[in-house]
């Protein structure tokens, strides 16, 4: 059986572009359907959070379509410590979003080093809507970026502007200014992108078709 670490914002707050302190955590959809997709295809799942904090939900993701799912995923009051995980003990990493991503995992030391692991061992790495935020922390110590001149995908800026949050930086830009290369489908368009052993998707209405692209990969 093949196993998978995916590892969870543990961040409950985003401070915005004007100072103010915003709820947040991760999305709700993006790691059940994510979750049950993966198990549903055979793939053994580990949850991690920095510091193995029970993460937080983003309200605005609870619907009344993934709450029940959400109290029930015993995962998710038990997370590992992501330093207490080893890249060797896992075949794949996935990163599911939330704006929970942009405040911690993205500079986020200890996963940085396990993104470089996972990519320099040739293993799956995944990311989805705004899990991209974590692979941010992947910058060796001469600088470069792990994941440079690889396609990806991320929640765009003109999603990021439709829904009307004032962020503190652009995730898209900040991948670009690092040398991603992004490839944006239409807003709200589930779209992933695949370029070796990287699998992105944009946003929560991609998480399916990511997770299913993650499972085939691992098959």
């Amino acid at each position: 059986m093949k196993k998978l670490l995916m590892v969870v914002s543990s961040a409950d707050s985003l401070t915005l572009a004007d100072g103010t302190s915003h709820p947040t955590g991760f999305w709700a959809e993006e790691v059940v359907e994510s979750v049950r997709v993966l198990r549903e295809a055979g793939v053994e799942v580990t949850l991690a959070t920095p510091g193995g904090v029970v993460p937080t939900v983003d309200k605005a993701s609870l619907d009344g379509t993934f709450d029940e799912a959400v109290a029930s995923l015993e995962d998710l009051r038990a997370p590992a410590s992501l330093s207490s995980v080893r890249a060797a003990d896992f075949d794949a990493v996935y990163l599911p979003g939330g704006h929970g991503p942009m405040a911690d995992l993205a500079s986020d030391a200890t996963l940085g080093g396990l993104l470089a692991e996972f990519h320099d061992d040739g293993k799956l790495v995944a990311a989805l809507c705004h899990g991209p935020a974590g692979l941010l922390s992947a910058v060796r110590e001469d600088g470069t970026f792990v994941f440079a001149g690889k396609e990806m995908a991320v929640f765009s800026d003109e999603e990021e502007r439709q829904g009307g949050l004032d962020v503190p930086y652009s995730v898209a830009g900040r991948l670009a200014e690092l040398g991603a290369r992004l490839r944006t489908g239409e807003p709200w368009s589930s779209t992933v992108v695949v370029d070796g052993k990287l699998v992105t998707g944009q946003n929560p209405q991609s998480t399916v078709a990511t997770a299913q692209r993650v499972a085939s990969l691992l098959a």
